[in-house]
């Protein structure tokens, strides 16, 4: 079926920057919108961006101007991340509302995760 697999994740300084991959793959007629979350320890996934299928895209507020959702020309969602702070160490998951059917409704997945640590 549909398989989200997450790249690029790993450890960097404050004020790095770092950009995550979520290729997807499968039976995929096509993405209706796509996402990225992140999960840090003891706390509760939340949204950090947002990208529908015209394009506009929404951010959490405590990374606008510094994070990026886009999309490539093929089946990959791109999160390019900036002046990375150490409170955006968690771990980032892709999300896809993906269509594997030009008639039956679509469905959500989800990568594995990578884990992405600000630190000195």
């Amino acid at each position: 079926q549909v398989q989200l697999v997450e790249s690029g994740g790993g450890l960097v300084q404050p004020g790095g920057s770092l950009r995550l991959s979520c290729a997807a793959s499968g039976n995929i007629d096509r993405i209706g919108q796509m996402a990225w979350y992140r999960q840090a320890p003891g706390k509760q996934r939340e949204l950090v961006a947002l990208m529908i299928n015209g394009g506009a895209t929404t951010y959490d507020e405590s990374v606008k101007g510094r994070f990026t959702i886009s999309r490539g020309d093929t089946k990959t969602v791109y999160l390019q991340m900036n002046s990375l702070k150490p409170e955006d160490s968690a771990v980032y998951y892709c999300n896809v509302l993906a269509f594997t059917s030009s008639t039956l409704p679509p469905s959500t997945y989800w990568g594995q995760g990578t884990q992405v640590t600000v630190s000195s």
